[in-house]
């Protein structure tokens, strides 16, 4: 498991790689808390190389999403695919999370909001 961070005019991308499950979804969640105390605005989680979910990082992406938006900032999920989709799907989430195709529409997305804002 790997974390991989990009940063794109005022939005972080970050890309996870590898399987999120009990043994790796925590360092997401602390790196996104992390990004939180530097009062980072703008977010994108890539699960482009994300090919397992487990409960573990479902819940870990329930938690991301529930501090991000409490606190009035921007989360886009994008690449979601394979048994990753029939996961997020099965547990209805799809309705939940703001899941886009890919990361080029999630920064435009998170660009249009910004300018509303």
């Amino acid at each position: 498991m790997v974390i991989k961070l990009k940063k794109y005019s005022a939005t972080y991308i970050i890309k996870f790689v590898g399987d999120m499950d009990l043994y790796s979804s925590f360092e997401l969640k602390d790196v996104v808390a992390k990004m939180i105390a530097k009062d980072i605005k703008n977010y994108v989680v890539d699960l482009a190389k994300v090919d397992y979910i487990d409960s573990s990082g479902i819940g870990v992406l329930i938690h991301i999403y529930s501090n991000i938006k409490k606190s009035n900032r921007i989360l886009k999920i994008s690449n979601v695919h394979g048994s990753v989709e029939k996961v997020i799907k099965l547990t209805k989430l799809s309705q939940y999370f703001p899941i886009v195709g890919s990361v080029k529409e999630a920064l435009l997305q998170i660009e249009q909001i910004r300018k509303v804002q």
